[in-house]
């Protein structure tokens, strides 16, 4: 919170019981306003690693994303040393906002280009027991601050997300 006030971003952010899938996520924040995010961490087959943040309803096809963000074959889900080393999180709390501690920029960004269509949008602050909502080009102005910026992308993939929980 800190850094986006150092940049001049207005957030708000409100509490809640630790949250690690889009079905909790939903059941439990009532109506806040805005796009809501689901946050995968992935890498390829030569090691590169890739922070996807989707709508929470869209279907990120796993099977083809590759092909989407320009991997080299298909991606799987980079494990929770990785994750922690890259973004600073554990599984369950990963976001986009986690870019903040890849300072190295080994992480590329991947925006869903359906999160651009809301004015706000609501996102972890490194935690799931938390709900921060940032506009939409305060988010933009985040990532190019971090030195990210995002590769924008269709991805309403036909098979569905992983389906395995690890999707919040």
């Amino acid at each position: 919170m800190a850094y986006l006030g150092e940049l001049g971003i207005a957030a708000a952010t409100i509490e809640h019981p630790p949250l690690f899938t889009v079905a909790e996520s939903q059941a439990l924040r009532g109506e806040i306003a805005g796009g809501h995010t689901k946050n995968l961490f992935v890498k390829d087959k030569k090691g590169r690693h890739f922070l996807v943040v989707a709508e929470e309803s869209r279907a990120v096809d796993l099977k083809s994303l590759h092909r989407v963000i320009g991997a080299q074959g298909r991606v799987s889900f980079a494990d929770a040393d990785r994750m922690m080393e890259m973004l600073g999180v554990t599984p369950g709390s990963v976001t986009a906002f986690g870019v903040l501690n890849d300072r190295d920029g080994r992480v590329t960004v991947v925006l869903d280009e359906g999160l651009l269509a809301h004015d706000m949008v609501n996102c972890h602050p490194l935690t799931n027991t938390a709900t921060t909502t940032i506009a939409t080009d305060g988010l933009m102005t985040f990532f190019r601050a971090t030195g990210h910026e995002p590769l924008v992308a269709r991805l309403d993939g036909d098979s569905g997300d992983s389906g395995d929980g690890r999707d919040a």
